[in-house]
Order: C-alpha cells, then structure tokens, then sequence
C-alpha cells in the first residue's frame, strides 16, 4: 500500500536524525511507536510503498546532500519548512539565519512549489507584540519573496504540556505571555496577509477556521493537491485524514517519536521539556529501527511484530 509519509510533526529528523533516516532508507522500513495508545508497528520506505516525504524541519542545511541521494533512489517529497518571527529566547537552538539561506536553496534546486513556509507559531508576549511581528513578518517576506508562494501560520496552541513550560519560561524570564482574543487574531491575521499579498505570498491558516476569508485560507500542511500539482499531473487517490480539530492534511503516517528534538522551542507541543529531549538527541542510535529507542528495544519489538505477538500494522508488517 503505497502511503504518504510524514517526516515529521513529532522531531525535526531534516536538522537531527538525517544519519537515522538514511538509515532507515537502506534497510527499507522505520519502526513506529504511537504517542497515544503506544502502539507499535513498521511502515515501509521502500520507493514503490512511498508516494511522497512531506518534511518538517527548522533548518534543512545537514540535509540538503540526503536529498540529493534520495532523488537518485526514486524518492518524491516536498517541504514544511518553519521559520517564524519570534525572538531567540523562545528558540534557544534555532539558527535562523542559516535556516533562511538553505530555504532559498531549495527553492532555487527544487522550486518555490515544493515549500509551504511555516511562520508557525504565533506567540504574543511584553517581547513580541502585535507590532513586533508585524515588522518580523514584512522583513522575512520580503527576504523570501519569489522563493516561496504559500505561508502557513497559527497562533500556539495552549496544550497541558506547552501550559506548564510556558510558566516556567515566564518566571526565569521575566516576560509575560497573552492568551489573545479572536478578534485580536483575526486583525492581526488580516493585517499579516496584506502584507502577503504585496509579496506575492498567500497566506493559509492552520487549523484556525475562524481566520479563513478571501485572503485567508484553509491550511492542508500535508496537501494531497499539492504533491498530485508536484508529482502525478495525470491524478491520484487520496482523502483528508484530520489530526486534530480543524485541521485540513490529508491522510499520512508519521514516523517520528515525541520528546526527541533539541532545538528547545519553548512552545512546541512534541517535548515534555528541553532536557529530555536533548538527552535523547545525544543517545540515538542510528540503527535502532524505532527513533529515540535504544536498538536493543528496537530488535525485541521488531521480533515481537515479525512473530505476531504484538499489536501491529498489518498491512506494512507483510515486509518482514
């Protein structure tokens, strides 16, 4: 069954786990354990079983020569490539400026088709107001203008886990951070997409229905419009598969593992905290099937699927 595969909500693997995922390539499937319910399964990376990589990443830079072997190999994929206004403080381990650069060699190698910018997540505090990402938002615009046409944005999303590192953040800060009203969003949004529009850039709201309007649109931040426009301009199958409220991507299956990524976004929904998160970076092991596993683990649960004693994905599980 050939799937789309997300890569990835959960960890930036593009700025981390490249050695990973070429790993992964050459062995032909990746182990999988869901965030919720922790079920365990295989998906298969094999040219023929893959439509498409959607990549997610802050910085593509260590991934840029991947991409070239993988064209060699067959491999369709486009990008989600993130980067937003906000002040160093809330992205301790970003390199902005880097990140921008690569950004506009991709678009040079591939096409400004094949990125949707992520200016993603909004957060408004006493050091990033309205003002603030106005000017933020019309400077990266206009830097990116010609090599990007679509930006996705949202405003954060307040999760148990994003609630509590917030007020952590707060205190060893000294900074305040706003829950903002609708109609606040909305006029910022508006006021955001003008500034789009004289870029050249259309503006899409990620699961935020209440801010689509003509200038506005519905975000499908895996878009099976997208990848059929890039890759199958004779047609191809697919369906919207939601992953939370008002959320538009089409189906996929991801495999990345939560609490893996160190780039130490203070208002990111995949980390319980930075801590965490760095010390699985410094441990992973390439070949360990399962991301953020140890490969130990990652044998006994691939022999547990092989044998059928573990609850699994069928379908990709035929492989073994």
């Amino acid at each position: 069954m050939k799937r789309i595969i997300s890569v990835s909500r959960r960890t930036d693997i593009p700025a981390f786990y490249g050695d990973w995922f070429m790993q992964r390539l050459a062995e032909g499937f990746a182990g999988v354990v869901h965030p919720f319910g922790k079920k365990r399964y295989i998906v298969s990376l094999k040219p023929e079983d893959v439509v498409c990589f959607v990549f997610w990443s802050k910085n593509f830079t260590p991934f840029l020569e991947n991409l070239k072997k993988m064209e060699t190999m067959g491999y369709k994929f486009y990008f989600n490539y993130t980067v937003t206004g906000l002040p160093s403080v809330f992205e301790s381990n970003v390199e902005k400026q880097a990140a921008i650069e690569s950004l506009k060699q991709l678009s040079k190698i591939y096409s400004s088709k094949h990125i949707n910018w992520r200016f993603d997540p909004i957060v408004i505090s006493s050091i990033s107001d309205r003002d603030f990402h106005i000017r933020a938002f019309e400077e990266l615009a206009s830097e990116l203008a010609g090599h990007v046409e679509r930006c996705y944005f949202s405003f954060v999303d307040r999760y148990g886990k994003v609630i509590r590192n917030f007020a952590e953040f707060e205190k060893s800060q000294g900074l305040k951070i706003s829950d903002c009203s609708n109609d606040f969003k909305i006029e910022l949004a508006n006021e955001l997409a003008a500034i789009a529009d004289r870029y050249g850039i259309r503006m899409f709201s990620c699961c935020g229905d209440y801010l689509v309007n003509d200038k506005i649109k519905k975000a499908h931040c895996i878009d099976g419009r997208i990848i059929e426009e890039l890759f199958f301009p004779e047609g191809f199958s697919y369906k919207t598969k939601p992953t939370r409220d008002e959320c538009g991507c089409t189906e996929s299956i991801d495999i990345g593992t939560y609490d893996t990524c160190p780039h130490g976004c203070v208002y990111c929904y995949a980390n319980t905290n930075k801590g965490r998160a760095c010390k699985a970076f410094r441990n992973h092991d390439k070949t360990s099937a399962f991301l953020g596993y140890t490969k130990t683990q990652s044998d006994k649960w691939l022999k547990e699927i092989k044998n059928g004693k573990t609850r699994q994905d069928s379908e990709q599980s035929r492989m073994f």
